[in-house]
């Protein structure tokens, strides 16, 4: 980065008009610019301090996290629209499931104590739930894990090793009401998407209450929360067709970019001014382009 970044800046004027600020960059990483899959090692070499100008289109997104940078785009994970469509049930068929879940409840390879996976969410969720007949839940992914999402009321979307997850998309786009058990989690295009209107927010620290929070919920709430999920507009927003349809993913980011428009005077440096260190960070990664 550090590398195409200086070529960038060499070859066109624009980068050194403002040292990236009127620049955006999409990195859909688990830590986003962190550029790191493990948080410890992501949250060791903080944001790339070249992008710390720029506005970053990312998937991750999570609360006082220091590869969440103020002012990014929060977008969904990509969820392929064409296999979803050819998907789709009746929407008459009756959401026999109450709880659905697929995936992964431990991670031995990377986490062999089995504490760190998830904060434990995970575990917790199989540990007090792999028995109860309310919950379908598995580590086996079935060919039909999108036709049973549409039989479910409930789809649960627990954090891994970063709070987000595909699942999310899923769930709304079948409208399985997202069961969202990620503490802190910022989701995707909050003002266009009414996430606590069509979600269920869980506590980590409350999973092993999650019977009880999800039976207990009046009957009126979730068809609401249902009635809200079948609107199309809802879907759209999350989807990245091709080519890009009007007010889907791709426009939402659109709009987000739009608002930061026009830019303040004091974006814009003067000839000879500098705001970001071009020697910051490891004189290996700068290989010559």
């Amino acid at each position: 980065m550090r590398s195409a970044i200086q070529y960038i800046s060499n070859k066109w004027p624009f980068w050194n008009r403002t040292d990236g600020a009127d620049h955006f960059f999409v990195v859909p990483h688990d830590f986003a610019a962190c550029f790191h899959y493990q948080e410890e090692k992501a949250i060791e070499r903080g944001i790339l301090p070249l992008l710390r100008r720029a506005t970053l289109v990312q998937t991750f997104g999570q609360e006082n996290h220091v590869c969440l940078k103020e002012g990014s785009i929060i977008i969904p994970p990509y969820a392929p629209p064409q296999k979803m469509q050819a998907h789709l049930i009746s929407p008459d068929t009756p959401r026999s499931i109450f709880v659905y879940f697929r995936g992964l409840f431990y991670d031995t390879g990377n986490d062999p104590e089995g504490g760190y996976y998830a904060r434990g969410a995970r575990a917790s969720l199989w540990e007090n739930f792999k028995s109860n007949p309310l919950f379908d839940i598995s580590t086996d992914h079935p060919a039909t894990y999108y036709e049973d999402m549409q039989r479910a009321v409930f789809c649960l979307c627990p954090l891994g090793w970063a709070p987000w997850s595909p699942r999310l998309v899923e769930a709304v786009v079948f409208g399985c009401i997202p069961v969202i058990i990620a503490d802190d989690i910022v989701l995707p295009f909050a003002d266009a998407i009414p996430w606590e209107e069509i979600g269920v927010f869980v506590e980590e620290k409350d999973v092993p209450k999650l019977d009880t929070i999800l039976t207990s919920m009046p009957i009126d709430d979730i068809l609401r929360k249902q009635r809200l999920l079948a609107n199309p507009s809802m879907k759209q927003a999350m989807l990245f067709p091709q080519p890009a349809q009007p007010r889907d993913a791709f426009h939402q980011i659109l709009n987000g970019l739009a608002r930061k428009l026009p830019h303040p005077e004091g974006t814009y440096l003067q000839p000879g001014d500098k705001h970001l260190n071009w020697t910051a960070g490891p004189v290996g990664d700068l290989k010559p382009w």
